[in-house]
């Protein structure tokens, strides 16, 4: 059972316009948070806002945002040629340093010198403890904690692209149900995914999940040598990047016939999925996802067996906020994208999990991954 390869339209690149409104808005939710600005090391947050992704080293680079003054990007010299041609550079003004200087005293000039700031998570601590040094009166929290929702509301470009993402998953998982099963290993059937998932489109392959029989009551089990049975229930969770954004799509197939108890878990699964994603509409707290999932699964009498949260956010990155648990009261907001991928897990046994990712829309729900979600037999 295979599907042909189509090929899509490129999807229009995003503008330097499309960067400073970005901007813009970091600097104003963290002036709304009481914070003097944004600390930005390369990584997701830079690229979604600028869109400038160098390498990372021992060098620093730092884009400093603040409500009021003009966004800032501190780079090596040697560098600077490659921020300039970023798409997201004309919004930006450039301050370079050269080897031999301090690059804490390049940046120090856009930083009030008492603010509070938040820093990206993957800032490096030498960078960090640099600044403090030549600043002692700033403090710092991690963005994650004191804003979560950077990058959770996408605009209809991002959607646009997560969408192709969630198309070229799909495409992949229709592929994959035509190659062989049993009598291979699950590394084997993990590079069919990866081969199919590039063969669409991604540039990139974050992870292709392949847990077949007792193998699949471990979550994030990585395919390994394990030959795969007559009579195994496999769960799939693959995905990456498609023009940067993210992929991830769960299905748990079945190697032959199933046995009853396997339909029933699956079925369960099945409603669970279901049942969170028709609750998704504005307003409702992110907690709620995860509450409708974990009642189905609940009540058919294996709430111990479902042991992770039901979601994540999806954006340049395949995991981040918002997330879909308990204690997570934030509310959903149209453009927010995120799995919903409940599961149960039978050690010993066999697992199951199904998902799809989901944005908010106006008034509900619009899946980006709409693949089958019955069980599917394979050889």
């Amino acid at each position: 059972m295979t599907s042909p390869h189509r090929e899509h339209t490129e999807p229009a690149p995003f503008t330097a316009a499309d960067y400073a409104a970005r901007m813009e808005r970091a600097a104003a939710a963290a002036a709304d948070a009481g914070l003097a600005g944004l600390l930005i090391a390369p990584g997701p947050d830079l690229t979604h806002l600028t869109g400038y992704r160098p390498v990372e080293t021992e060098r620093l680079t730092l884009l400093v945002l603040a409500a009021g003054q003009d966004p800032v990007l501190v780079v090596p010299a040697l560098e600077a040629p490659d921020a300039q041609a970023a798409p997201g550079a004309p919004a930006l003004t450039l301050r370079d340093w050269s080897d031999g200087s301090s690059p804490y005293a390049a940046a120090a000039p856009s930083l009030d010198v008492d603010g509070h700031f938040a820093v990206s998570d993957n800032a490096w601590a030498m960078h960090l403890l640099g600044l403090q040094r030549e600043l002692p009166g700033t403090t710092y929290s991690a963005v994650t904690d004191v804003l979560p929702m950077l990058r959770a509301v996408k605009d209809e470009r991002e959607l646009a692209r997560l969408a192709a993402a969630g198309e070229a998953a799909d495409a992949a998982y229709a592929e994959v149900l035509g190659v062989r099963f049993a009598g291979r290993r699950e590394s084997e059937v993990a590079a069919d995914l990866a081969r199919l998932l590039r063969r669409h489109g991604h540039s990139q392959v974050d992870f292709t999940v392949v847990g077949s029989g007792p193998n699949g009551a471990n979550p994030h089990h990585e395919a390994g040598e394990r030959v795969i049975a007559e009579g195994d229930m496999v769960v799939l969770d693959f995905g990456g990047l498609k023009h940067g954004y993210g992929s991830d799509i769960s299905r748990t197939v079945h190697v032959g016939e199933p046995s009853e108890v396997e339909r029933r878990v699956h079925d369960v699964v099945r409603e669970a999925q279901q049942a969170a994603f028709e609750a998704v509409r504005p307003g409702i707290g992110c907690q709620e996802v995860d509450r409708v999932a974990r009642k189905v699964i609940t009540d058919a009498g294996y709430g111990e067996q479902f042991i992770h949260r039901t979601g994540h956010g999806i954006g340049v990155t395949t995991h981040e906020p918002p997330y879909m648990v308990e204690g997570e009261e934030r509310p959903l907001v149209p453009g927010m994208c995120f799995s919903i991928e409940p599961g149960i897990y039978l050690p010993g046994r066999f697992g199951v999990r199904i998902e799809d990712i989901v944005t908010v829309t106006e008034d509900g729900g619009r899946r980006l991954n709409n693949a089958p979600r019955e069980m599917a037999v394979v050889g």
